[in-house]
């Protein structure tokens, strides 16, 4: 019998901060994660003694971890979390932080997702990414994401049907809606020739098929509604948040992913179906798994993601809205930053701060996290749904 889950009514998420993505640099993850710290402390008006929680993720801190950034950056938190699961950490550090403030362990929590890049560093962070995945895939000649979801995408096409074109529809539109976002790496048009045109990087996956690895940091704060009104922050409070690992093991290949299994749940607790939803933010490290997300989380069936990307228009003023920053395909992927890119995009939507990109009148937005591939799927599933405060 599974226990009732709790609500997460009371719960604030404010104060979206990115600290703008470089290509390379020199510098470390602890600055990055710094430079996040003093500009939430910044565009709250919080002291930096007042956070008293810390939930962080990042894959090239190591081999420091959270309780070290405490030391170098003077803080002295009474709950702290190290959430080590990449593109899912924005989903689960949120839900981590959200119980920690309703249970009274901390009053206000600080979420960090940030990497440093530098010219190495990618490799590096591969070549000790998983002995699990790089003792099954490299003895084959495979090694990297680029391989396995060239494998993922290949197997996706061959069952459901889908061409390049579907895929190509998907990273268009997100490139349109990174033009209006400051932060965003590309800065230039893409067009569907163009992306059809681009040179292969592992069959079937083609140069805009794949993300631009960079450095930088996102962040937000979560502490209750009532402390976020008393401090005057605009702010957005949790509908309903699920997360899920290694789900569907039987599938010799990732064909869905743990969304499908909780998704019921997740849209009963917000009390909303999936057509009311005024946006989502896909976790899109490749647009075959942005495709799985549409239909795992209830938009089309499954298989029917072909047809859905061919029948919608994904820019931020378009009739689905999707990854409305750009997404990593378009606004790049520093490192576990990539897990908070979609958290910090929505809160942005739902409290006005969207620029050019808003969304039309929208009051609620779903935001997905994926993330820790092996060499045939990712482990790490997640999902939250944010609204505005009644």
């Amino acid at each position: 019998m599974t226990a009732k889950r709790l609500s997460y009514e009371g719960v604030a998420v404010a104060v979206p901060v990115t600290v703008p993505y470089v290509r390379y640099s020199t510098r470390t993850a602890h600055w990055f994660i710094g430079q996040a710290i003093e500009a939430l402390v910044k565009a709250s008006g919080v002291a930096k003694e007042e956070i008293d929680g810390l939930c962080l993720s990042s894959f090239s801190l190591a081999p420091d971890t959270a309780v070290g950034v405490t030391q170098h950056l003077g803080l002295s938190p009474r709950w702290l979390d190290h959430v080590p699961t990449g593109g899912a950490s924005g989903v689960m550090c949120l839900r981590r932080a959200a119980r920690a403030v309703q249970a009274g362990d901390a009053d206000i929590v600080a979420c960090v997702g940030a990497d440093t890049n530098h010219v190495d560093s990618f490799r590096q962070t591969l070549g000790s990414f998983s002995n699990f995945a790089r003792d099954a895939s490299y003895p084959y000649g495979s090694g990297g994401p680029n391989s396995i979801f060239a494998f993922i995408t290949a197997n996706y096409m061959r069952t459901y049907g889908a061409k390049r074109e579907d895929f190509g529809r998907i990273c268009v539109d997100q490139r349109t809606n990174a033009l209006g976002n400051p932060n965003a790496m590309f800065k230039k048009a893409l067009t569907l020739d163009e992306y059809m045109a681009a040179r292969p990087i592992s069959d079937p996956i083609h140069l805009f098929d794949c993300v631009m690895p960079c450095a930088g940091a996102d962040a937000f704060l979560v502490m209750s509604e009532e402390r976020a009104r008393d401090l005057g922050l605009a702010h957005v409070v949790i509908r309903g948040a699920i997360e899920r690992h290694n789900a569907y093991a039987e599938d010799p290949v990732m064909v869905q992913g743990g969304w499908r299994k909780d998704r019921d749940d997740l849209y009963a607790q917000a009390g909303i179906q999936p057509a009311e939803l005024d946006f989502v933010q896909t976790y899109d490290d490749y647009p075959v798994i942005v495709m799985m997300q549409f239909e795992d989380l209830g938009f089309c069936e499954k298989g029917e993601g072909p047809a859905f990307v061919q029948a919608n228009t994904m820019t931020f003023d378009g009739s689905f809205p999707n990854n409305t920053s750009g997404g990593q395909l378009s606004a790049g992927q520093a490192g576990a930053a990539g897990g908070f890119l979609g958290m910090v995009e929505a809160i942005r939507q739902l409290t006005d701060q969207a620029g050019q990109r808003a969304v039309p009148n929208a009051q609620s937005g779903l935001v997905a996290g994926f993330g820790m591939v092996t060499y045939d799927r990712c482990l790490c599933t997640g999902a939250v749904i944010l609204g505005r405060p009644e």
